[in-house]
């Protein structure tokens, strides 16, 4: 189009000559200008306020390239930088995070299990592979042990228990118990975690042995051994935890399980996972493997 071209070209020759060329009027070339502004400017207020809707609904997490993710997902048409820009003008922003401390209490003389993953983070199924970890959340009342269990394959959180005490019967066991009674294990599978005391327990140890699973150990004083499992410690916390001042363990416990259930496992959209969600891309698994 005529008015497209001069816009375009409008840096390098003068508009008055290109109309004259053209045979069109300045005015309705300036007529058109200010339209397709006042077009674009109804367009960006339409998609500033999807994305502040976003914002809020995610937690205030998400950054220009998952906002932009659930955008495509929803039907709007506008690129990556775009976004970038509309955020940055509004003074929308995800959360910064803040140095996240790994705690593993793993001086104990318990037999430690060999480590089956190696650093490799790979699995091609559901139920295959398992990996766990304990983080501790602070409250007003002291300290709430959370344990969680992940499945490797889609980075979702499976089983958890929150406690009190750190003991292995408040922590471990119930957590596995909750992943168990949820999900259908495949012979074999490998159960993955730190050198903690609660892992490496004889009762811990006994009741993977009664639902034969295998059990595999991070190396000492090695953090990246279990890299997928702190790595969603460090979200939790980054996103949630350092966020929020807790009162009682209970509003902690409200507050987690609304962030892994509500959010993490069916709405947080995981760059490892092609910006699906653990439930979406558990459910793809499902559908090529029937």
């Amino acid at each position: 189009m005529k008015y497209d071209f001069i816009q375009s070209h409008s840096s390098i020759f003068a508009v008055k000559k290109m109309c004259h060329v053209f045979k069109v009027s300045r005015s309705g070339y300036y007529h058109y200008i200010h339209r397709d502004m006042s077009n674009r400017a109804i367009e960006n207020s339409k998609i500033v306020e999807k994305i502040k809707s976003i914002h809020k609904q995610c937690f205030g997490v998400y950054g220009s390239p998952r906002i932009y993710e659930v955008l495509k997902d929803n039907g709007y048409s506008c690129s990556e930088p775009r976004v970038t820009r509309l955020m940055k003008l509004h003074g929308i922003y995800a959360k910064t995070s803040k140095k996240f401390k790994v705690t593993t209490q793993s001086d104990h003389k318990y037999p430690i299990s060999p480590n089956l993953l190696k650093q490799d983070f790979r699995t091609d199924s559901l139920n295959k592979i398992w990996i766990s970890d304990i983080t501790y959340i602070w409250t007003l009342e002291g300290w709430l042990y959370l344990t969680t269990i992940m499945d490797l394959y889609n980075r979702k959180v499976i089983g958890w228990s929150m406690s009190n005490r750190l003991a292995t019967n408040t922590t471990t066991i119930p957590a596995l118990h909750y992943a168990l009674r949820e999900n259908q294990p495949l012979k074999g599978l490998i159960f993955h975690s730190d050198r903690g005391v609660q892992y490496a327990s004889n009762e811990f140890r006994g009741f993977l042995k009664k639902h034969s699973i295998i059990q595999s150990m991070s190396g000492k004083g090695n953090c990246y051994d279990n890299a997928v499992a702190e790595s969603f410690f460090h979200t939790l916390k980054t996103e949630l935890v350092y966020h929020e001042r807790y009162k009682t363990r209970n509003q902690a416990r409200n507050s987690l399980f609304e962030y892994i259930e509500t959010f993490y496992n069916r709405v947080r959209k995981h760059s490892a996972l092609g910006y699906k969600s653990p439930e979406d891309y558990g459910k793809l698994n499902y559908r090529w493997a029937v």
